[in-house]
């Protein structure tokens, strides 16, 4: 019984409001079981119930499933380059409050004593309620929740520091969170296979193979940045050359025009695509740079078969701002028998709160197992 009750909860969870006869359906329980689960839940406050509006049909008429108003709550953190947010998150995604800043320093100590202020203000504002802590940080993550973010200057970091007495804590790339957040209620939610790249301080992406982010041996899977499509003759920061997230990103843009990229290339990247415009020099720079996009993007399609590519952070700003080129690119680059019917770049519709999503989806899942 208890895993049935968990796994209403998880079609809760993706399916805010939904009928508890289509839950029940889905889970596989009988209507006498699914009354019993269903009270259970409400009266333990890890569910709410509410009557459904009249459908006109014959037969009983059902209910609908949600949060219930004082249940339990996860913290959904993410980590940028630049800035970090917390969120207080229901059972079915809703967001209930929210904390933020800008790093004032990157090191790991600052940041993590600026989160973990911001998670224990949270927790005493829903006292009791919040029971797990999901994390998104940009670079791989591994089993034992130590992580390495070169944008950051971060080397094998223990992220349970974050919330050291936390009953749940889980936590991953923010590329790979992003990607299963679209894989489930976003731009990818009907694909098989979908390939989910991320440009923002660096390239990052994920596979998720029907439902499943494809996370390698040690966790550190989706580092496409690091694929050696870009110039040989660049070093990156992550001690190897010719990584493609080199030739991507602000500082490609930067190198192209003979600039020194500043700290915050993001923002430079952005300001720039958005106001290059026709015959400069800046918007020669942002056309090569989609083209690498594109090329590389293709090369992927080619090894991974995806049928759907999503595109977050300064992918979106390349595909606005420059079309022609980062398609005609990625269709040059693939297989002659892939051109009739090309997989389709398409904007992630999480946009830039793919990763805080994916980190709430993440700790909810680790969660109702304990609950129920």
């Amino acid at each position: 019984m208890a895993t049935r009750a968990a796994d209403l909860l998880g079609v809760v969870h993706a399916r805010p409001g939904v009928t508890r006869a289509e839950a029940t359906r889905v889970v596989g329980m009988g209507t006498g079981a699914a009354a019993e689960v269903v009270a259970r839940l409400v009266h333990d406050r890890l569910l709410g119930e509410t009557p459904a509006p009249p459908s006109g049909s014959r037969g009983r008429p059902t209910t609908l499933l949600a949060a219930h108003p004082q249940g339990p709550l996860v913290l959904a953190a993410e980590i940028t380059h630049a800035a970090w947010r917390v969120r207080a998150v229901e059972l079915g995604g809703g967001v209930l409050a929210a904390e933020q800043g800008e790093h004032g320093s990157t090191t790991w100590e600052s940041v993590r004593a600026e989160v973990a202020a911001a998670a224990q203000a949270l927790r005493r504002s829903y006292d009791g309620r919040v029971r797990a802590l999901g994390v998104a940080v940009p670079g791989p993550v591994s089993a034992a929740l130590r992580a390495d973010a070169v944008s950051l200057g971060w080397r094998d970091v223990d992220l349970r520091r974050l919330w050291p007495e936390a009953p749940v804590l889980v936590a991953g790339n923010d590329a790979t969170l992003a990607a299963a957040a679209e894989s489930r209620r976003g731009a990818a939610a009907d694909a098989s296979v979908v390939l989910h790249l991320r440009v923002e301080a660096g390239l990052g992406g994920a596979v998720v193979d029907h439902g499943v982010p494809l996370s390698g041996a040690t966790g550190a899977a989706g580092e496409f940045g690091h694929m050696p499509f870009g110039d040989p003759a660049v070093a990156c920061p992550c001690g190897a050359a010719g990584c493609w997230g080199t030739a991507v990103d602000g500082t490609a843009l930067a190198r192209l025009l003979g600039r020194t990229a500043p700290r915050d290339h993001v923002a430079y990247a952005r300001r720039l695509i958005r106001g290059a415009v026709p015959g400069s020099p800046e918007r020669d720079a942002v056309e090569a740079v989609a083209a690498a996009l594109g090329r590389g993007t293709a090369g992927l399609v080619n090894g991974i078969d995806a049928d759907v590519v999503t595109l977050a952070g300064l992918g979106v700003d390349l595909l606005d701002a420059a079309p022609r080129e980062l398609g005609a690119a990625y269709r040059a680059g693939l297989m002659a028998y892939r051109r009739q019917s090309p997989p389709p770049l398409v904007p992630a519709a999480l946009g830039e709160d793919g990763p805080v999503v994916g980190a709430a989806d993440q700790a909810w899942a680790s969660l109702v197992s304990t609950l129920a």
